[in-house]
């Protein structure tokens, strides 16, 4: 066999070992999409996604809502607070970053390595003085709890993503336009900011995705439920009947992802190349 055949051979294996996982992978988003049209009886009788009887009576209970508060309602108040939370973040972490990869003050080390240190933290541990602190502030049973926190670059992973991308970013591209008259915010906006665009969206792409679907956060803040957002209302849909729909819950659940798929695909240039950058970065 020659080396270009073998090679071809490799690369056909490389493609069929490639589409076999990603089958794997992609399976239960498919399962799901058919499973919502089918009934109870049907979903629990086999795997298979292709409905024998297709109903569309999830969609339509779906949409029935809760007290005159629908699905479309409470994926409108995700967004309250998803888009403020995407912008917050990207800016603070790039103002952030830009601050500890180019500029030496006092205690920037130790501020650094306290910086870091707050990615060994869970989540939980912080739950409960984070609950003090904005009860005593009247915040609770609003959105600010969620939303704050990323102005003040409190989501220490993006700053140190962005730390990394700026790693490989040339100074003298700065000193250039310094030259030229630029001052710092000058240099961030004009020089700076192009050059983080993968980055970037990065980090709104992560910072949305995982905004959309967190549960614990508006749980442990939020007491109405007009102010719910969309993954408190699938839980609640779950409790309200003894024997719930199946159908409804994964019709609900795949319309409420649809922003976020929509949004990656828009995105995923960008996303790819910011991860491959920020990762190579020392």
């Amino acid at each position: 066999m020659t080396r270009e055949m073998r090679g071809r051979v490799q690369t056909v294996l490389r493609y069929v070992v490639l589409i076999v996982v990603g089958m794997f992978m992609v399976y239960p988003l498919i399962w799901m999409v058919g499973a919502s049209f089918m009934t109870n009886q049907q979903i629990f009788s086999g795997v298979g996604f292709i409905p024998k009887s297709p109903t569309l009576d999830g969609y339509i209970r779906g949409f029935a809502g809760y007290q005159g508060m629908n699905l479309l309602y409470f994926m409108f108040n995700t967004y309250k607070f998803v888009l403020p939370k995407v912008l917050f973040t990207v800016v603070s972490s790039t103002v952030t970053a830009y601050g500890f990869a180019r500029f030496d003050f006092p205690g920037k080390k130790f501020s650094f390595a306290v910086l870091l240190s707050t990615l060994f933290l869970p989540q939980v541990v912080l739950n409960v003085p984070q609950y003090i602190l904005f009860d005593q502030m009247g915040w609770l049973d609003s959105y600010l709890p969620i939303v704050v926190p990323s102005l003040l670059a409190a989501d220490t992973y993006f700053v140190y993503m962005q730390i990394q991308f700026l790693r490989g970013i040339p100074r003298e591209l700065e000193e250039a336009a310094q030259i030229d008259g630029c001052g710092i915010m000058q240099r961030l906006w004009y020089v700076i900011v192009p050059m983080l665009k993968p980055s970037i969206v990065s980090c709104a792409l992560f910072q949305f995705m995982w905004a959309s679907n967190d549960f614990m956060g508006p749980l442990i803040y939020i007491n109405t439920v007009a102010k719910y957002p969309v993954s408190i209302f699938l839980r609640m849909s779950m409790d309200a009947d003894v024997g719930f729909e199946w159908n409804r819950v994964l019709a609900m659940s795949l319309i409420a992802i649809i922003p976020s798929l929509v949004v990656f695909f828009l995105a995923q240039d960008s996303f790819v190349d910011g991860i491959a950058a920020g990762g190579v970065k020392g």
